[in-house]
């Protein structure tokens, strides 16, 4: 499938600088109200620094079997997360660009991944090659659109540490975004036959850091 091409990129200063803290509570209050609406995630980046994981963190410091062990304490968490989506009638849908090789930190989040797939969440896989027309001038932002009402993009220190959200609420810009992330998704693989092919028969990554 051809690239589709991306809107025009996002202009900073047209939305609301939001704080880590501040992201992260509105982010959930907005979530939890939406009601027969889905929700939309574009991910980028190949590597980021995850806040609050111990998961996350196992893998930090290069324990791999502790990692997935604590990965698979949160499956009931998932499971009850996925069946309250389904009672708002509210579906979250991630699209995850994936280069090869893949960076250890893309390596566990697949599984991570895989394992919210399993629990019932929507999350396809696309190559970077789908996107590349769209990042002459730099790679593909990372964005999360609720409920079509509100989209944040989501940013990152050059390491990969959050650093809050920008908020849009320009209904033009939602829904371009939000048609170009549907497209990909469309166009995606489903994540476990993904994780299958590529993913299950990989050693344990060899280094503590990407």
């Amino acid at each position: 499938m051809l690239d589709l091409g991306a809107p025009a990129a996002l202009r900073r200063e047209q939305g609301v600088r939001l704080a880590g803290e501040v992201y992260k509570r509105e982010f959930w209050e907005r979530d939890a109200a939406i009601h027969d609406r889905d929700s939309w995630k574009l991910e980028r980046r190949q590597h980021f620094e995850e806040q609050g994981s111990p998961s996350r963190d196992a893998l930090s410091r290069g324990d791999w079997a502790e990692s997935l062990r604590l990965m698979e304490e949160r499956r009931e968490n998932l499971l009850a997360a996925a069946r309250e989506d389904e009672r708002r009638n509210s579906l979250f849908h991630r699209v995850r660009v994936v280069e090869q090789p893949l960076t250890p930190y893309l390596q566990w989040e697949l599984h991570s991944l895989r394992q919210q797939a399993q629990c019932g969440m929507r999350v396809r896989v696309v190559g970077a090659d789908l996107v590349s027309s769209s990042e002459d001038d730099g790679l593909l932002p990372e964005l999360v659109v609720l409920g079509g009402d509100v989209l944040y993009e989501v940013l990152y220190t050059e390491s990969g540490v959050p650093d809050g959200a920008v908020r849009h609420t320009d209904t033009d810009v939602i829904g371009r975004w939000e048609s170009y992330i549907k497209y990909l998704y469309r166009a995606g693989e489903d994540v476990m036959s993904y994780f299958d092919r590529e993913v299950a028969h990989l050693p344990p990554p060899t280094t503590k850091a990407d």
